[in-house]
């Protein structure tokens, strides 16, 4: 089974719509989505909408920071424009909508596989993995031997050996990459819908798990399209920039 991992989608219609059809073209079976689905960008009823169609259809979606703010409100570290976005953002989502955001679990296991946003040691508490002792940790924390994460908007591979070294590297894009059954491992796809490595393509990862391979992709999309409708909804100017910089 070829199983599309997208996170960070924040409510980016031009970039998850393009990763769907790139995942399509390349034989993806499933889709797991790895949580904000809202926040920064100006479509969020769309995607939501959209991600809550492919869940009926199987797909599987855990809870991100953004999407828990709508109904717990901002957390204490978020910064001022993420917090402007989370009040534009319950204004233009239904009941229903708002109701299928906070109904989502922080975590999901499938078989060797676990999903969620920020971390496995502590993912209620959003903390970001920046380094390998935090990659390092959430290994750790887990049974599972291949955790998937977002939150950080920048592609990286963790590996962590039975001896307990931690190693990490920058993945390229459309280059498979074995996921040796010896060590544990932490996929960061990188963000579908606000990427901030200098690179404005959406990301996401395709996992073969019949093949125990994962590549990860860049999509280029209309982002001049993206960036026009987040001014035009009056959000903060820097976000539409940063989808045409991609940082």
């Amino acid at each position: 089974m070829k199983i599309a991992v997208i996170t960070d989608l924040h409510a980016n219609r031009e970039a998850l719509q393009a990763v769907l059809d790139h995942a399509q073209a390349r034989g993806a079976d499933r889709h797991a989505f790895v949580g904000d689905f809202v926040g920064y960008g100006a479509d969020p009823a769309w995607v939501v909408d959209k991600v809550r169609e492919l869940v009926r259809g199987g797909a599987w979606a855990v809870l991100g920071n953004h999407d828990a703010a709508l109904e717990l409100g901002p957390a204490p570290g978020m910064r001022p424009q993420a917090r402007r976005v989370v009040e534009w953002t319950a204004a233009q989502l239904n009941r229903a909508q708002r109701d299928f955001l906070a109904q989502l679990p922080l975590t999901q296991e499938h078989g060797e596989m676990l999903f969620v946003h920020a971390n496995a040691s502590e993912p209620a508490a959003w903390g970001y993995v920046h380094d390998r002792a935090a990659a390092s940790r959430s290994m750790l924390a887990t049974a599972q031997r291949i955790t998937f994460c977002g939150h950080m908007h920048q592609p990286r591979l963790y590996h962590l050996s039975a001896l307990g070294k931690t190693g990490d590297f920058a993945p390229v894009p459309g280059v498979a990459i074995p996921l040796l059954g010896s060590r544990r491992w932490l996929v960061i796809p990188g963000a579908s819908g606000q990427p901030r490595d200098g690179d404005p393509a959406a990301a996401y990862a395709l996992y073969d798990d019949t093949r125990g391979e994962l590549t990860y992709w860049r999509v280029p999309y209309d982002t001049e399209r993206a960036a026009a409708k987040v001014r035009a909804a009056d959000l903060p100017p820097a976000l539409a920039r940063r989808l045409l910089d991609g940082r």
